[in-house]
């Protein structure tokens, strides 16, 4: 045992007390919350956003609204619910994968220029966009060797964080923030999250599992979606099926408006004038949280539970399983159905409806049917039973995460790289989020918190 770990064994338990004194000093009343009118979690009530900004960049809508975007109401004043709808630069989602899917293309690189730019490109723009993300796909010289192979983490989305924060050092004019200096590095680190994920996920196994070490090099003729798959499996083989179907999740999963936590963590970091590569590691550090990017690895998790210890896949059994997780007796006892309810959407999640409707052909091809059909039982229960245990202020439905992890799981993806794929996608947003804020010229993002500790007496320290 070395020095520090008997100083760990020795000053552990006095910490574990400290602790307790520092849970108990921070300990807030609820009451002050409604007392002075406080927007927990920047939410109201009923568990809507408080509204901080302006983006131009998506759009969410889950109730009903006229053609001024007021919000119709019913007649007791509350917001009437409808299908989740959710645009990018006012294009609608569903129409969007629609044009690409319908055509046989892959449409992460459209969807990233008409993030960026605001418009859908056309041949030649996209040709010329993809043309700089392939040149950008590679790394310094040495990276691999000097900064993912060193000292590899044992998580991935902070070997990805750490990297990032590196990369600062290999770059000329990392503080210069005008926009063609940040959209330089915006479109770098969009081309070399894939790489950077996947080489970190290949260090921990080498490392940590003893497993063969296999590091591919891109291949510029490929796609985001196809380029992730040729990294990852060593035979650099997948079919098409697999590809088109990572290629969507990586569409759904690229932006999702100003509000969700990494990227009003994007734009609050953004607003101090920081730079881009710690802006992008702020946002990392969001996404990692099991309450945001790592909710899907929990409804995977939970599956594999519900697997094991349901006696049969009738309604009745799944039932009894989704009162015992409500209940607080089943799975991880958080009392949660991992996957259902969403702070924003009500009725639906639009991504989980586009989704869901192309993976049943991949359970199939996958040999995966059942697993399927009990993901659909239990998206058809569940909010009945959400409904039937607690008081709910909207509809609950099943959000992107419900299904996310199962596509991922199908397609050979492993659980370490969950996260990592959700912020493959979701840079493209970042990216788009920091020009803006940048482009407004606004002030420093700084909300309001009310003190409410009591005035009190200094007392001399042989005093107390």
């Amino acid at each position: 045992m070395t020095n520090y770990e008997m100083f760990l064994d020795d000053v552990m338990p006095k910490i574990e007390k400290l602790a307790a004194l520092a849970r108990e000093s921070t300990i807030i009343d609820n009451t002050f919350y409604y007392k002075f009118d406080v927007k927990r979690g920047l939410r109201d009530i009923n568990g809507n956003g408080v509204l901080a900004g302006l983006t131009d960049i998506s759009d969410i809508q889950a109730f009903l609204q006229d053609a001024d975007g007021h919000f119709i109401k019913d007649e007791n004043g509350a917001r009437i619910p409808c299908a989740g709808t959710l645009r990018y630069r006012g294009l609608n989602i569903y129409d969007i994968v629609r044009g690409f899917m319908n055509e046989g293309r892959f449409g992460f690189e459209e969807v990233s220029y008409l993030l960026l730019f605001g418009n859908l490109p056309t041949k030649k723009q996209l040709g010329l966009f993809t043309e700089i993300l392939s040149g950008f796909r590679t790394l310094p010289i040495s990276f691999v060797r000097d900064v993912i192979m060193k000292a590899p983490s044992q998580d991935m989305m902070n070997g990805l964080a750490r990297s990032v924060l590196m990369l600062y050092s290999y770059d000329d004019t990392p503080d210069d923030i005008s926009i063609p200096n940040v959209l330089r590095q915006c479109l770098q680190l969009i081309a070399q999250f894939p790489l950077i994920s996947v080489y970190t996920y290949q260090a921990y196994k080498y490392y940590h599992d003893y497993d063969s070490l296999i590091i591919h090099k891109s291949d510029p003729a490929l796609s985001t979606a196809q380029n992730m798959l040729h990294l990852l499996r060593p035979d650099s083989k997948y079919t098409e099926e697999e590809s088109k179907i990572l290629d969507l999740m990586l569409v759904l999963h690229a932006e999702h408006g100003g509000g969700n936590n990494s990227t009003f963590t994007t734009h609050v970091v953004s607003s101090s004038g920081s730079d881009t590569y710690s802006v992008v590691a702020a946002a990392l550090g969001s996404l990692k949280g099991p309450r945001h990017g790592g909710a899907n690895i929990k409804v995977v998790q939970m599956f594999e539970d519900m697997k094991r210890t349901v006696k049969s896949r009738s309604d009745g059994d799944i039932r009894d399983y989704l009162v015992k997780l409500l209940d607080k007796d089943a799975f991880d006892k958080s009392g949660l159905i991992y996957g259902m309810g969403h702070a924003v959407y009500s009725l639906s999640d639009p991504r989980a409806v586009i989704m869901k409707s192309y993976i049943e052909k991949l359970a199939e091809t996958k040999g995966l049917h059942d697993d399927y059909e009990l993901y659909a039982k239990t998206e058809r229960l569940a909010p009945e039973i959400i409904s039937e245990k607690r008081a709910i202020f909207k509809g609950v439905s099943a959000n992107v995460d419900f299904y996310s992890g199962f596509v991922n799981s199908m397609l050979g993806i492993p659980v370490e790289l969950f996260t990592p794929i959700f912020a493959i996608a979701r840079i493209v947003g970042w990216s788009a989020h920091r020009i803006e804020e940048l482009s407004n010229n606004g002030k420093i993002i700084r909300p309001s918190y009310r003190g409410i500790c009591e005035p009190k007496d200094y007392i001399p320290i042989d005093k107390r």
